[in-house]
């Protein structure tokens, strides 16, 4: 049997569908129960509604140990895909302490339970920081602990340090680093939130870029690491290195609504995330642009997929035409 955790968030819902139509039997633990209805709702989507009565639910949390007990028993691997996402400095505590000590959790459940091999989902903000020689970031750039980085990218570094440490223990692992990752279902969170922003009249766009990446890419690939024998090494998940102004033009020609109109340069949104850090300091309000969104979203970072194309042989769906096809689930 297969244990998913996250499974109730865009890749573990999306992770258990593949896994369900490839006929694993598969187990996936979730917090709180409305949130199980994302999932329901997302094989519905896809008109999979009869494939759902096929998971396993158990309750539980991967910062609560006692409730792991059962969601492991008579289990052979592991998707983590559980993670808390977040960029405001607010959460700074809990995102650090979900993503690090949670995967801490799993690992050890896993060498307990002598799990035959993990796969963590990490991103590429774990992956390290150029070098001045350096033009593009693969799996072997190296991360400098003396560059900023957001909150969550270091929780994704600290939860990757956690999976090396059950791999010297023993444990059988593969880690994969999606860039932005783009599915449907999930329309108010991640990388869905854009699509509603844009739907909405988003004005500003930005001229920064970084990897995109298909949901359906990243669990398939996911899938096909934990069948081969690979195991020790991880994978950058990107489709294509895309400017965030076309990304915002493609959602929006898509949604059949105005493209964003003002360029918002560096400046602008050095003064957007201050007024923003104001307005949640003083008013209570939920952090949307945060010091490390503005700076990611004119940082012109440039990812390599060579590594994941040469060892399983595969292709990624072009983003800009699977964003045409999504929107209309």
């Amino acid at each position: 049997m297969i244990l998913v955790t996250g499974g109730t968030g865009l890749v573990g819902a999306h992770l258990l569908l593949n896994l369900i139509e490839k006929g694993e039997t598969v187990r996936a633990i979730y917090r709180n129960p409305e949130r199980i209805l994302k999932t329901k709702s997302l094989f519905s989507l896809y008109k999979k509604e009869a494939l759902y009565e096929s998971i396993q639910w158990i309750q539980a949390d991967i910062l609560d140990i006692p409730s792991l007990e059962s969601a492991f028993k008579d289990i052979e691997q592991v998707y983590h895909c559980a993670a808390f996402i977040s960029f405001d400095p607010k959460e700074e505590d809990i995102v650090r302490k979900t993503n690090i000590e949670g995967t801490a959790n799993i690992v050890n459940f896993c060498l307990t339970n002598n799990i035959k091999k993990l796969c963590h989902v990490s991103s590429i903000a774990a992956l390290g920081d150029l070098a001045e020689h350096e033009t593009i970031i693969t799996e072997e750039t190296e991360w400098n602990p003396e560059k900023p980085h957001s909150d969550y990218a270091i929780s994704k570094y600290g939860a990757e340090m956690e999976i090396w440490r059950g791999q010297q223990e023993g444990l059988q692992v593969v880690i994969v680093n999606p860039g932005v990752i783009i599915g449907p279902g999930f329309w108010e969170q991640g990388s869905g939130a854009l699509f509603t922003k844009v739907k909405k009249g988003l004005p500003f766009y930005t001229i920064g870029s970084t990897g995109f990446v298909a949901v359906t890419d990243v669990v398939e690939t996911a899938y096909k690491l934990m069948k081969s024998t690979i195991h020790g090494e991880r994978f950058t998940l990107i489709n294509q290195n895309i400017v965030f102004r076309d990304m915002l033009f493609t959602i929006a020609d898509a949604l059949n609504v105005k493209r964003p109109k003002y360029h918002a340069n560096p400046t602008i949104m050095n003064i957007l995330w201050k007024l923003d850090w104001i307005a949640s300091a003083f008013l209570g309000q939920s952090s949307q642009i945060s010091k490390a969104t503005a700076k990611s979203s004119y940082s012109n970072d440039l990812y390599s997929n060579e590594k994941i194309k040469n060892a399983l042989n595969l292709s990624f769906i072009d983003v800009h035409h699977y964003i045409k096809e999504i929107v209309k689930l």
